[in-house]
């Protein structure tokens, strides 16, 4: 009985050592959060060994001449990005890594209005945020930070404050009847606005106030421009500010 025991033993334990459950490191989210969740699998694929979402392959030129970006990755360079001069002054980008754009002449403080409008052209894998943003501060630095507004192909935009590695929502993504949902091809328009008064900032969506927050809740003084998330295409017109 002991040798026959022995024997099942022998034969059984690679087997139910084969069954034992492994850990693994969650992913690293791309764009601060700034993407659509992909809905889970009935059963999981194995993890990946580094995001589950990473940025493409871009033949990229980085951006244009006279403006300053920074991506959202250190390790992640800016000539992943492709702008390439469009109709009417505007730029048909290709990501590569998120990252903001911006002319640090584009300044705004107290009263002002900044506006954008921003084309998808094509949808991505799932859902990615595109927008504008203000108050920027130390974004050379360590110290960044910005006020960013986002919207998304799925109907849904955000408020967001950017702090050095640190994403805060202040709204977060919500569906609005202003904000249209991408075309069967893709396709989706949006003209962004800011208006930025003594004690508040307004969100527009296609000249339809979508949301408002208290000044105290946002960082509204400072550098405004574009916020574009990863492997997307979309056609932008500059930001500007009256």
């Amino acid at each position: 009985m002991t040798l026959r025991l022995a024997l099942l033993s022998a034969l059984l334990g690679p087997a139910l050592a084969g069954t034992a459950c492994t850990g693994s490191s969650a992913a690293k989210s791309a764009g601060a959060g700034d993407g659509a969740a992909q809905p889970m699998a009935a059963t999981p694929a194995p993890a990946p060994a580094a995001s589950s979402d990473p940025d493409q392959a871009v033949a990229g030129n980085g951006v244009p001449a006279g403006f300053v970006g920074r991506t959202d990755e250190a390790g992640s360079p800016l000539s992943g990005a492709k702008y390439t001069a469009a109709a009417g002054g505007t730029w048909d980008v290709r990501t590569g890594p998120a990252h903001i754009l911006y002319s640090p002449s584009l300044a705004g403080h107290t009263n002002y209005t900044v506006e954008a409008k921003i084309d998808q052209v094509e949808a991505p894998h799932h859902p990615e945020a595109y927008g504008v943003f203000i108050g920027g501060q130390q974004l050379d630095g360590a110290g960044q930070q910005y006020t960013y507004f986002l919207v998304r192909g799925d109907g849904m935009y955000a408020v967001k404050v950017r702090k050095g590695d640190d994403a805060r929502t202040v709204v977060p993504f919500t569906a609005s009847p202003a904000v249209p949902k991408a075309d069967a091809t893709g396709h989706a328009s949006y003209t962004l606005r800011v208006v930025v008064t003594a004690d508040k900032a307004q969100f527009y969506v296609n000249d339809q106030l979508v949301t408002a927050v208290n000044k105290t809740a946002a960082p509204t003084d400072g550098i405004a421009g574009l916020r574009i998330n990863h492997n997307l295409h979309v056609i932008v017109t500059p930001a500007t500010l009256k």
